[in-house]
């Protein structure tokens, strides 16, 4: 059984989303990925209306499962903050409309579960994307291969990837290391 994972890179002006299967064996998959705009020019309402509107019909289309979202704990750009903040709540909105579960993932925890360092570069995580979804290049604008990354983050720490039997070494040990952490 397969379980597709939405991944959103909230953002006011770029949002990143990708979709994803979580197959057998932790194996993920690329279904879509694109990057929704809104106008800064825009009123308020219309542009977080836009980017709503376009999740939703992806919510409607792909049917996924479950949502995970980057969750920022600071930033120095108070406006950038806002902006995430005001997708985000559109997404959990639509989640809850639709039904789905959410989670949400610091930047820093997609960073390691994707790269194995919470410190990677851009670059890095768009490499390891694009290397791990078997694609032949990294998806661009930065926001989209980020949105992947975010799904999955999700893929490989959810439980029921984690119940796999054919996990390999090195994801073995992640799960270990993980568990090790939680009853501390």
């Amino acid at each position: 059984m397969s379980t597709r994972i939405l991944g959103i890179d909230p953002g006011l002006t770029r949002c990143g989303i990708g979709l994803i299967e979580l197959g057998s064996s932790r194996k993920v998959s690329l279904v879509a990925v694109d990057t929704l705009r809104s106008d800064p020019s825009e009123e308020l309402t219309a542009r977080v209306g836009r980017i709503g509107l376009q999740i939703e019909d992806l919510i409607v289309s792909q049917r996924p499962q479950v949502i995970a979202i980057e969750r920022v704990f600071s930033q120095q750009n108070v406006s950038t903050v806002m902006g995430i903040a005001q997708i985000s709540g559109a997404v959990l909105m639509l989640a809850h409309k639709h039904e789905i579960s959410v989670v949400m993932y610091t930047p820093t925890q997609v960073k390691a579960a994707v790269t194995g360092s919470g410190r990677a570069a851009k670059d890095q995580v768009g490499f390891m994307v694009a290397k791990i979804l078997g694609l032949a290049e990294v998806p661009k604008p930065a926001d989209a291969a980020d949105s992947l990354a975010i799904a999955i983050c999700h893929a490989w720490r959810s439980p029921a990837a984690t119940e796999s039997a054919n996990l390999t070494n090195a994801q073995k040990a992640w799960l270990a290391a993980e568990r090790a952490a939680k009853t501390k």
